[in-house]
């Protein structure tokens, strides 16, 4: 991993991230947070349903080694959700280019959680010589049946999910996470909901998000993994840059076997990590164990 720049800790880095919005892709502007502003960037991406401050345990430690940003995909968070509901990933990946050219990224490390993980695979795939690092947590080309089942069955029990108040879409959380501490749950409910004109509370991801998912056949959607995940295995045996796959002990998204074969057979300099006491949100269920390997890769030791 390339040596991270150096600033002055006391004026360019803090436990509170200031809030930016960056240009992206077919006139959106995305959300963001920034720790720190000097050295080679260091971007966080979150998975689907997720937003930006998923990362506020881990980007600190980070802040202290690079200029950390972590944003909020389209349709995710406090950034734009795109009328025309263009929610795939090759809408993802248009924006995170266009977010690096709108910062001037010429070399960037890219840290990504599930969707985000996939998206900054098909980025590095597409810019290897823009890439110092690559850090992908529980996430990989081909994807464990029994947690897509879960994540799909979990959508359709409940498509336009709503709460009284904060207290209750936290205790939601606490059963969708369940190794959360109650400040992480705390922060995802008070970070993810909107209000409505009803009174009542709504996530901020869009809802036509999960419509978007929804449209295709089953064959469909079996033809568009299958050639995704062709295409991210490409991506991977491209990556020049030292990389690191962080796994869940207990991931149902994540198998032994994918995870293995990427850092076996695909990455050139690929290292695995297996984080105990974590399902598929690592950095939710052990947010001590994740950061110290993220942090140790950030450094150059792993």
């Amino acid at each position: 991993m390339n040596s991270p720049g150096s600033h002055d800790p006391g004026t360019l880095r803090s436990v509170h991230p200031r809030s930016i919005r960056i240009p992206a892709a077919d006139g959106l502007t995305l959300h963001a947070l920034e720790w720190s502003r000097e050295g080679i960037a260091l971007l966080l991406l979150h998975g689907f349903g997720n937003e930006a401050h998923i990362w506020d345990d881990i980007a600190p430690a980070l802040a202290e080694h690079y200029r950390v940003l972590a944003l909020d995909w389209r349709g995710h968070g406090d950034s734009d959700h795109d009328p025309e509901a263009r929610y795939d990933y090759p809408n993802h990946l248009a924006d995170l280019e266009a977010v690096c050219d709108a910062l001037a990224l010429d070399r960037v490390v890219l840290v990504g959680h599930s969707l985000g993980g996939r998206v900054a695979t098909l980025f590095a795939g597409r810019h290897p010589g823009r890439m110092a690092g690559l850090a992908i947590l529980d996430s990989g080309p081909e994807l464990d049946l029994r947690g897509t089942l879960r994540i799909g069955l979990d959508m359709e029990r409940d498509p336009e999910p709503s709460f009284a108040s904060v207290a209750e879409y936290e205790a939601a959380l606490a059963h969708a996470y369940p190794a959360a501490a109650e400040s992480a749950l705390r922060r995802m409910a008070e970070h993810g909901l909107r209000s409505r004109d009803d009174g009542r509370y709504a996530p901020k991801l869009d809802p036509a998000y999960r419509e978007a998912r929804g449209r295709l056949s089953p064959e469909a959607q079996r033809n568009r993994e299958e050639e995704l995940s062709r295409t991210l295995w490409s991506a991977l045996e491209s990556v020049s840059c030292p990389a690191l796959v962080i796994r869940g002990a207990a991931s149902d998204i994540l198998s032994a076997e994918v995870a293995d074969r990427m850092v076996g057979e695909a990455l050139a300099q690929g290292t695995l990590r297996v984080v105990g006491q974590a399902g598929h949100s690592v950095m939710v269920d052990n947010p001590e164990a994740c950061r110290t390997a993220l942090e140790a890769f950030a450094l150059g030791e792993e």
